[in-house]
């Protein structure tokens, strides 16, 4: 069987490409959470995620075998790694779910670039935090730190959990940014994207079935509504969109990948009170439009600085001599 030798090259600024696919990215993984949130009680999330990583993984496979791909031993390591925090993330969600409101874990979730960014700042001198970024950090966990002291309505449903599920959630975010710390600082930054999925996924899947078999979230009532949910996480979650955001984080900076991510949180929350009916206290709304406001800095703080030294320019030959 061949396997694909191209090394891809080093990791670039964004271009109008990856914006436009970033963009979709955000608006599909908006609609993650509140698909799984909205047959919670006909379908187990964590049963329902373990579930679609199977079904992803066998479509994986095959589309490998007929590339002619296969994964390279001296990855097998740094896939276990990835693949392990992969699953771990989300296993973390599914239990979020079950606590609290499908819009708070959307938010805490996708603070996953801050963790990211710094983990990187440690590791690649190309993905250096700038003095921007380190506001963007410093504003979005002052405003997780609001969300969590602010009211907490949406808990009552969950027995007065909701700030539990809010922690997992952001410790769902933390794993995630670990996973793409991973997979650009280890041989994976130079595998195919499908292989680097192809470990993620067996991560969800070895982590995920027997924790909800354990945790007896083993629920799952099929009924056209709960078919179709499954269809679009299997098919468009799991399988389409995560192997265009590994093919993503070989070919652009991952400090930037995230220019329009704040866009998936701001959708996830909008979408969960508009499908779901969920109810946003005003601390968690304040909280939320710091954090969007850090996502923001940290990730498109090289388009800002290019804008602000521009006007410093103009001004500069504006002045009279």
């Amino acid at each position: 069987m061949k396997r694909s030798s191209s090394t891809p090259a080093t990791p670039g600024p964004i271009d109008a490409r990856a914006l436009g696919v970033m963009t979709l990215l955000c608006l599909t993984w908006s609609l993650q959470q509140i698909s799984l949130k909205a047959v919670a009680d006909q379908a187990s999330p964590m049963l329902m995620v373990a579930l679609r990583s199977l079904v992803a993984l066998l479509l994986l496979a095959a589309l490998m075998a007929w590339r002619g791909e296969a994964p390279q031993r001296a990855r097998w390591r740094a896939g276990l790694l990835a693949g392990a925090l992969f699953g771990l993330e989300y296993l973390l969600v599914a239990q979020a779910l079950k606590l609290t409101q499908a819009s708070h874990v959307v938010i805490y979730l996708y603070t996953a670039p801050l963790f990211a960014a710094l983990g990187l700042h440690w590791r690649l001198p190309a993905e250096r935090l700038a003095a921007l970024q380190w506001m963007g950090i410093l504003l979005a966990f002052a405003g997780i730190a609001l969300a969590f002291l602010g009211g907490r309505h949406g808990g009552a449903a969950a027995g007065g959990m909701a700030p539990l599920g809010d922690l997992l959630a952001l410790l769902g975010g933390a794993a995630w940014g670990a996973t793409t710390v991973t997979i650009r600082c280890s041989a994976l930054a130079a595998a195919p994207a499908t292989e680097t999925l192809l470990y993620q996924l067996l991560g969800a899947f070895a982590l995920l079935l027997p924790g909800a078999w354990l945790s007896g979230q083993w629920q799952f009532q099929p009924s056209a509504l709960v078919w179709a949910h499954f269809g679009f996480q299997s098919l468009v979650v799991s399988f389409a969109s995560f192997l265009t955001w590994c093919w993503l984080l070989r070919r652009y900076l991952a400090s930037q990948l995230g220019v329009f991510a704040f866009l998936t949180p701001l959708f996830g929350v909008l979408l969960g009170v508009w499908l779901l009916g969920e109810a946003l206290d005003p601390g968690f709304i304040a909280g939320s439009g710091l954090v969007l406001a850090g996502i923001a800095l940290v990730s498109g703080h090289a388009g800002l600085a290019r804008r602000l030294a521009g006007l410093r320019e103009r001004k500069g030959r504006a002045l009279p001599a």
